[in-house]
């Protein structure tokens, strides 16, 4: 089985993030970047696949030259060939345009399976699988929770709404893998060594036959217009009920009416 992961590189979940001065962008220094948690999940599926029938699994990943260190860590978890799609400074966020960068750099390559994490950590979109999927004309299953893998399909199940779905699909095919597929491994140190000196495939947009700055051009369905942080949250506020629970109860009423709104 020949497997491509999809993977994404992000700031760590416990990173805190501030705005650039430009207003647009997040303030990168300090940022502590990591393999989307989801894209392991799919990393892992994609090992254990090709641990139980053979074959390979490569890694693919767009965006600047730091996502290097994401590609390092799969290389490291066991993957076997790694491509860097350089850029995506200006198409960060931009499901369509991942979707077009990524369908661009696999469309030529063998693969009977192609996995990418349900959605990046941050963007929180949840769209580049299904646009990959529909750019390169492949059937989809996504947010798997357990997969089994037959000869040239796969049945996969998912969580919806008030119980789960069972779906089957011919290979190959685009699976977004969401928390609850697998438990993903650590690297080892061996692996750790070994992926320092695994090439990397570096490509640029060009060379598959994209213009990167039309990509983020005024002809770009995405743009930003301004980023800003939440509000911080306010000290909530306790309501003494033991000595006098009606008028605890009374009080809650009358804050959830004029404060919050509720009703």
């Amino acid at each position: 089985m020949k497997c491509i992961v999809c993977m994404t590189h992000v700031p760590d979940t416990a990173s805190v993030i501030k705005i650039d001065s430009d207003g647009k962008h997040i303030d990168e220094a300090g940022i502590k970047w990591i393999v989307s948690p989801y894209d392991e999940y799919a990393l892992e599926e994609a090992l254990k696949l090709t641990e139980d029938k053979g074959g390979e699994v490569t890694v693919v990943t767009y965006g600047p030259q730091r996502a290097e260190g994401g590609l390092r860590e799969c290389l490291a978890r066991g993957a076997h060939n790694a491509v860097h799609i350089v850029g995506g400074e200006g198409t960060l966020g931009d499901s369509l345009a991942i979707a077009k960068v990524l369908a661009a750099a696999v469309k030529d390559r063998e693969y009977d399976v192609i996995l990418c994490g349900t959605k990046g950590v941050g963007t929180d979109n949840a769209q580049v699988g299904q646009m990959l999927a529909e750019l390169l004309d492949l059937p989809h299953v996504t947010d798997v929770i357990k997969a089994e893998w037959g000869e040239g399909s796969v049945t996969a199940e998912r969580e919806i709404e008030g119980g789960h779905e069972v779906l089957s699909s011919p290979l190959p095919a685009v699976i977004t893998a969401q928390k609850g597929l697998n438990e993903p491994r650590y690297a080892s140190l061996k692996g750790i060594m070994a992926a320092k000196r695994k090439p990397i495939e570096s490509v640029a947009p060009t060379d598959i036959g994209l213009d990167a700055e039309a990509l983020a051009g005024p002809e770009a369905t995405y743009h930003v217009r301004s980023l800003e942080l939440p509000p911080a949250k306010q000290a909530g506020k306790i309501i003494q009920g033991e000595d006098d629970p009606r008028a605890a109860a009374a009080e809650l009423v009358k804050l959830l009416h004029d404060e919050a709104k509720a009703f």
